[in-house]
C-alpha cells in the first residue's frame, strides 16, 4: 500500500507561478544560457535550488510574497498542454519508505555527491524544493480529467525560457483539491492499491531517505502519459577514436540522427558512422539496454571506465532533441564523439524497475533516459518534517 497525502507549505502567491517556476535543478547546465536567464530573474526558484544563498533567496521569496503559505491539505492536479499534446497528473506528499517496502521503487544508481547537495539544501533551508516524479499504473485518467473539467484554476500560465528548454511555450494549469473532499479522497484510494515507480529525481528520493523524512513532494502521472527521449552524449576518451575506428563494425551514415534499437550513430569531426555491437543477450534485462551494450563495448575500446561517467571532464549528456548541440560541441572541439542511442521504452524501465526489487544490484546505467517534457520547479514547497522513531 502506496500512502499519499495533503500538501501543506509555500506555493505562489497570485499572479507569482509563472515568474518563480523554473525547470529542475538537474537538467540546467552552468554556464548555458537557461542558466543566465534564470540567473538574471530575481524571483526564480532557481536562486533557492542552484544558488549560492539558497536560505536569504528563499527568505526574500517569502517576504515579497513570492511564495505564500496554505496550511489546508491539498493535492495540486497539474495539467501541461504542449502542441497538440496534453499530459495530467497531480502533486501530493507520499510517505517517504525504504526501497525494500516495495512502496516506491527505484530503477536508477544515484551517487553520493549529488544526494549530499540535496541534503545541504534541506538542511540549509528546512524545505524540501522540488518533487520527484513517479508512475502510477493505476486508472487515474477518469478522475484527473474530471477535475480539471469541473474545478477553477489556482494558476494558469505559460511558461516562458526563451525557447533554452522543451518547457518553454507549454500552457500549465494548476486545480487544487482538499485532502478531505471526496476527489481527494478517491485519489488517495487509487494510489493506494499498487507501488509507484520513479521516473526521474532518484537523487530528491534518496536524499528524503537518508534525512529520514516522513514525506516528500512527488509529482504522480498515469505511467501510458510519459514520453521517453533517448539520453544521448559527447564524450572525450583517453584513447582517440581514429585510433581504434578500423576495430569496430561500423558503416558510413550520412546524417547524426536517432537510430533502431541496438544501433548507435557517433559522429566525429570527420565523418558519421553507424556503430554495431554484435549479439544482444535479450533474457537479462540490464544487459539489453542499449546504455549497457554501451558501456561493455564501445566505451572499453576508448578507455573509458565507470568512474568517468559523471566527470564532465570524459562525459556530458544531452536529450535527444539536441542533436545539434551535441554536433556542435565536437565540431568546436570541447567533445571528441558524440554517441545517438535509441530511447528506452516504458517495458524496458519497468523490467529493470521488477528485477531491483530481487536484486538491489540490478538498475538502469546513468542517465539512461530523458522524460519529456520535464515538470516545473516552484509550484510547491514542503517543509522537511523527520519520521518517528
Amino acid at each position: 500500500m502506496t500512502n499519499i497525502f495533503g500538501l501543506t507549505g509555500l506555493r505562489p502567491g497570485e499572479g507569482w507561478a509563472k515568474q518563480v517556476t523554473c525547470p529542475p535543478y538537474d537538467v540546467i547546465k552552468p554556464g548555458s544560457p537557461l542558466e543566465a536567464i534564470l540567473k538574471g530573474n530575481h524571483d526564480s526558484l532557481y536562486h533557492v535550488t542552484l544558488g549560492s544563498s539558497p536560505a536569504a533567496a528563499l527568505a526574500g521569496l517569502i517576504q515579497r510574497g513570492v511564495l505564500i503559505e496554505d496550511q489546508e491539505p491539498g493535492f495540486y492536479v497539474y495539467e501541461q498542454r504542449f502542441g497538440a499534446d496534453r499530459r495530467v497528473g497531480f502533486l501530493a506528499a507520499p510517505e517517504v519508505t525504504p526501497y525494500e517496502a516495495r512502496q516506491i521503487i527505484r530503477h536508477e544508481k544515484t551517487f553520493d555527491d549529488k544526494v549530499a547537495g540535496r541534503i545541504r539544501l534541506m538542511e540549509e533551508t528546512g524545505y524540501v524544493t522540488e518533487p520527484i516524479w513517479l508512475l502510477a499504473e493505476a486508472s487515474l485518467g477518469a478522475l484527473l480529467d474530471a477535475i480539471c473539467a469541473g474545478a477553477d484554476p489556482v494558476y494558469a500560465f505559460s511558461s516562458d525560457f526563451q525557447g533554452h528548454s522543451e518547457l518553454s511555450g507549454i500552457e500549465n494549469t494548476v486545480y487544487k483539491v482538499a485532502e478531505g473532499s471526496s476527489q481527494g479522497q478517491a485519489l488517495v484510494s487509487l494510489i493506494a492499491q499498487r507501488p509507484l515507480y520513479i521516473a526521474d529525481g532518484h537523487h530528491r528520493y534518496h536524499s528524503a531517505l537518508h534525512m529520514g523524512l516522513d514525506r516528500c513532494i512527488a509529482y504522480i502521472c498515469p505511467a501510458d502519459q510519459i514520453r521517453i527521449q533517448a539520453y544521448n552524449r559527447v564524450i572525450r576518451s583517453e584513447k582517440p577514436f581514429a585510433s581504434v575506428r578500423d576495430s569496430l563494425a561500423l558503416t558510413p551514415s550520412e546524417v547524426f540522427h536517432t537510430p533502431a534499437r541496438h544501433a548507435f550513430i557517433l559522429y566525429a569531426r570527420d565523418g558519421c558512422w553507424q556503430y554495431s555491437a554484435g549479439q544482444v543477450d535479450e533474457s537479462d534485462v540490464r544487459k539489453r539496454l542499449d546504455c549497457s551494450i554501451l558501456e561493455e563495448t564501445l566505451y572499453q575500446h576508448l578507455g573509458l571506465t565507470d568512474d568517468m561517467l559523471m566527470d564532465t571532464r570524459y562525459f556530458d549528456y544531452y536529450p535527444e532533441q539536441d542533436l545539434d548541440l551535441m554536433r556542435k560541441a565536437v565540431d568546436e572541439g570541447e567533445y571528441d564523439l558524440a554517441v545517438a542511442l535509441h530511447p528506452v521504452s516504458l517495458e524496458e524501465l519497468l523490467a529493470v524497475a521488477d528485477a531491483g526489487l530481487l536484486d538491489p544490484d540490478t538498475v538502469m546505467p546513468e542517465k539512461s533516459t530523458f522524460f519529456l517534457p520535464k515538470i516545473l520547479s516552484g509550484l510547491f514547497l514542503q517543509r522537511t518534517t523527520k519520521a518517528p522513531c
